[in-house]
């Protein structure tokens, strides 16, 4: 294993840096979506309908997917035209940049350092590893922005207990990226999912709904049995493998989070920072539970803008503007107290320090954003799912058989489009209801699919917050690149899939319900 994950490193620290990766694969896309034009390359869409003995028949509907050329006059003007529109709405772009400015601003006036130095002392040593997991697979409930804060802020408590750095960013990254799909609570992803799951179903049974709770008891359970599985895989593959290159650490700038004890005036300068975000902590309840306050009750058809779901909670669509005067406002305190923020002068320099920091990242998501809305432009992931979907379909095996099968071509999907919403928009019209058709419910499709789409998250070139990870990563090791990161993350992968995926056909061979209101037959036919 240690041989094969240091071959994976030296092989993808070799390739291009990760930018240039993103403009080949940009050219790749326009040159394969002219051959698919010029070449006649399309896929018949094919749709199940019930035969008249209730098994499965594939109909074909008379739609035909084809590619869109990016190399004709119209579709180089459309990539011209478009290319700042690419850059500004590269999907983490935003959250990176508003979270970062809060995370910058604590991180520098010394707030952070001193939190977790004064936390360090009242957690267990052993229970660093499984905390970090834990805490990544519940930073789902903020979105996106377990990504920005939480691998950092591992790197430097490992980093104060004398362990690996990275292996820190390696376990926070598992718990927010391997399991974004498992949680305590239901999640903003959780509506999204069922609203596309009940399409599907309606395509056998107009009658048929999907709860967004129908997934519940089984995400609680994967939570805890995530935990345990990142534990075991930091500390028996992942730290042991990077302990073998530990004296390619250098230490950072500002000497990462020293595990000494803190002098008084960085305890009472904490104290004080926790005093003012304690009080933006009372105004944010306020303008959640009190009627008609910003933040108080759903979205509300008046107010939705496209695409967003009206029902959904306020306080959850705008969680990372509410992340970054969770942390600003406490930073700025802690800045006063400890005569480092004078003026207003001395915020703003915080400010560019931060976007300084973030530079790699800038340059990184102008690239990266024209490669994922030029492929989405091709038309070449819809018809990759199509045919594969329809292969897929032809393969005679037991129910549980096709179910695992299933997670895995959701796995290797995920590594060709990285957005879990636009996957499942193609997938679930497909497969719930040829599933329905042999006996699997929509909500055990739906299931198998967050397993699969969240497992391999950590090494799709796709998943824009590589990228992010990458530069936290060079922090501590500055050589490190797209290899050392897929290497670090792929022995969580296996673990997880294998563990995730045996556990999802134990819990229905059990019988065990999948949530409060889940339908569907609850073994396997």
């Amino acid at each position: 294993m240690r041989r094969f994950l240091r071959l994976v490193e030296t092989v993808g620290n070799r390739l291009p840096d990760p930018a240039t990766l993103f403009a080949i694969g940009t050219v790749l896309v326009l040159v394969v979506s002219h051959l698919a034009v010029t070449g006649d390359w399309h896929v018949v869409e094919m749709r199940p309908a019930e035969a008249g003995d209730g098994a499965a028949e594939w109909v074909a509907t008379g739609e035909e997917h084809r590619a869109n050329s990016l190399l004709t006059s119209d579709g180089l003007f459309w990539a011209l035209k478009n290319m700042r529109k690419h850059f500004i709405e590269f999907p983490p772009l935003g959250v990176v940049l508003i979270a970062m400015f809060g995370v910058g601003v604590a991180e520098r006036t010394g707030f952070i350092a001193a939190l977790l130095k004064l936390s360090l002392a009242r957690l267990p040593a052993r229970m660093l590893t499984p905390a970090t997991v834990f805490v990544g697979i519940m930073s789902t409930l903020t979105v996106d922005a377990g990504y920005i804060v939480l691998p950092p802020l591992a790197a430097m408590a490992y980093y104060a207990f004398g362990r690996h750095p990275l292996a820190g960013i390696a376990a926070a990254f598992a718990g927010t990226s391997a399991g974004f799909n498992a949680n305590l609570f239901i999640t903003s992803i959780d509506p999204m999912l069922s609203e596309l799951s009940q399409n599907g179903a309606r395509v056998i049974d107009p009658e048929y709904t999907v709860s967004p709770a129908s997934n519940w008891f089984f995400a609680i359970a994967s939570t805890f049995v995530l935990t345990a599985a990142g534990w075991w895989t930091t500390e028996k593959i992942v730290e042991p493998n990077l302990n073998r290159s530990r004296g390619e650490l250098v230490t950072p700038e500002d000497g990462g989070a020293d595990a000494a004890r803190v002098s008084p005036s960085e305890a009472r300068g904490v104290l004080w920072a926790l005093g003012a975000g304690g009080l933006f902590a009372v105004v944010l309840a306020c303008a959640i539970f009190i009627p008609g306050a910003p933040l108080h009750g759903e979205v509300g058809e008046a107010v939705a803008e496209a695409g967003e779901n009206p029902l959904m909670p306020r306080w959850i669509m705008v969680v990372v503007p509410l992340l970054f005067f969770a942390l600003f406002i406490p930073g700025v305190a802690y800045g006063i107290h400890q005569k480092m923020i004078r003026n207003d002068k001395d915020v703003a320099r915080l400010f560019c320090e931060s976007i300084a920091s973030m530079a790699p990242i800038i340059v990184l998501a102008f690239f990266a954003g024209q490669f994922i809305f030029c492929f989405q432009q091709s038309g070449l992931g819809r018809m990759l799912a199509e045919a594969g979907g329809q292969w897929l379909a032809t393969i005679q095996m037991p129910s549980w058989a096709l179910l695992l099968v299933f997670i895995g071509f959701v796995g290797v999907f995920n590594l060709l489009i990285g957005s879990m919403s636009a996957k499942y928009s193609i997938v679930a019209p497909i497969f719930i209801p040829m599933f329905m058709l042999v006996g699997i419910s929509p909500e055990l499709t739906q299931a198998a699919y967050r397993i699969g789409d969240s497992t391999t998250n950590i090494i799709t070139p796709l998943n824009a917050y590589l990228i992010i990870v990458i530069t936290f990563m060079q922090r501590y090791r500055p050589k490190a690149g797209m290899g050392t990161l897929i290497s670090m993350m792929l022995p969580y992968t296996f673990v997880f899939t294998i563990i995730w995926a045996v556990m999802l056909v134990v819990w229905i061979s059990l019988g065990i319900p999948l949530g409060p209101q889940g339908q569907g037959p609850l073994t396997f036919p």
